[in-house]
């Protein structure tokens, strides 16, 4: 069966080089919000939600072992 859930293909960053935005296959930009609850809810294949020692939820792509796929190693939009 293959997974037809969306894939974040590139991201945006802030001046610190955090995360602020992806664009998912299907052509969608979503805040870093609205990602997380999109990866909360299974729509998005690839990533998971993890929290923090300070308790807050971050996003990062699923071990794989392939760095090319990583977040910090997608394309710019």
């Amino acid at each position: 069966m293959s997974d037809e859930r969306e894939r974040f293909i590139a991201t945006q960053k802030n001046g610190d080089g955090d995360l602020t935005s992806f664009q998912t296959s299907s052509g969608r930009v979503l805040g870093y919000e609205q990602a997380l609850q999109e990866v909360q809810a299974g729509r998005i294949a690839g990533v998971n939600v993890f929290k923090s020692k300070d308790g807050a939820l971050h996003i990062r792509g699923d071990a794989d072992g392939d760095p090319t796929n990583n977040l910090d190693q997608l394309p710019l939009f």
